[in-house]
């Protein structure tokens, strides 16, 4: 029995290899003629047609991401020719020459400016997450950097010199803000204070001072020289205006404003700052590490009026700094 169902098996292997082969023989990619049915022509009417249609669709869809990235790159372009358009131009002075007051003048001045504020309460208010243990839930630190500073240069200059750059930096490489780019004159950016004063005046001071060590002062150049070549025109400067007033004045105005982490200035800290700003600005005798830098324009005013209080001498330096950002 075993002999005879192998056999059988055998068989109808065989007859299925036989009947597969002599298919294969026929035609094994496309039937005969005469095998081609109305119902297999249908059928191959509709695959070309999907596959036509298929095919114009992609090409359909092609065509619009082209179109959609053309015009996404010119608007792109278009926003980048707008922010191209905006100078920039920064404050320069002393610890309360009155850089803030004047800078509120310029704002309200003309709506194609836009005055950008020092950022203090950023110093005043550094949070810090913390958590003791798996258990405790974390806890904010707030930290007075600036009072940090002034409490104890020694150990916290180097610290606040960076933050006060980096913060500086943020703040520059904001994109302007629309009403900026849409207006019909010469859009400016005014700063009060720049990345460049931070360098030169500030930092420069404390490592004479002895506030930073000369480590210190070789690893802040080297960074602050990468942001600024990395990016370029985004924080380079068209113009400088330049407060100018003698330290007594900014004494007796530092105490009237009566900042509390200022208490402990000194006329002596003052005077150092204005020689920083003299040697900088007036006698160009500073060394200046960016080529642009060392030939910016730079527009003197006689801070030591109360100008403030001055219709009269309020509109003269308006019409100064107008004349100024024109020939920019």
């Amino acid at each position: 029995m075993s002999a005879l169902y192998r056999c059988v098996q055998f068989n109808r292997v065989s007859k299925l290899k036989t009947v597969s082969i002599q298919v294969m023989r026929f035609g094994s990619n496309v039937p005969p003629p005469q095998w081609k049915t109305h119902e297999s022509l249908l059928r191959v009417e509709n695959t070309a047609i999907t596959t036509t249609t298929t095919t114009n669709q992609r090409s359909m869809a092609n065509n619009s991401r082209k179109l959609s990235f053309s015009c996404s790159r010119g608007l792109s372009s278009s926003t980048e020719n707008a922010a191209d358009r905006v100078k920039r131009v920064s404050i320069e002075g002393n610890i309360a020459v009155g850089k803030s007051t004047f800078a509120r003048l310029l704002q309200a001045a003309c709506p194609d400016w836009e005055v950008v504020a020092e950022p203090v309460s950023k110093w005043q208010n550094i949070e810090s997450g913390t958590s003791k243990g798996t258990d405790a839930s974390p806890q904010t630190t707030v930290s007075n950097l600036l009072q940090m500073m002034y409490q104890d240069p020694q150990r916290w200059s180097y610290t606040f010199q960076t933050f006060s750059c980096m913060s500086r930096l943020r703040t520059q490489l904001q994109p302007p803000p629309a009403r900026l780019l849409s207006s019909e004159g010469t859009p400016l950016q005014v700063y009060e204070r720049s990345i460049y004063s931070d360098r030169y005046i500030f930092a420069l001071n404390m490592f004479e001072l002895g506030c930073i060590n000369s480590t210190e002062w070789a690893v802040y150049q080297d960074w602050h020289s990468l942001l600024v070549e990395q990016f370029g025109h985004q924080v380079e400067l068209e113009g400088i205006i330049y407060l100018r007033a003698p330290p007594k004045k900014c004494k007796e105005r530092l105490e009237h404003r009566g900042r509390a982490e200022e208490k402990g200035v000194k006329l002596d800290y003052l005077d150092k700052l204005h020689v920083q700003h003299e040697r900088w600005l007036v006698e160009k005798s500073t060394e200046i590490h960016f080529e642009k830098l060392k030939h910016i324009p730079v527009l003197q005013l006689d801070a030591s009026v109360e100008f403030q209080s001055d219709p009269e001498v309020q509109e003269e330096y308006i019409t100064k700094v107008k004349n100024f950002f024109n020939a920019l």
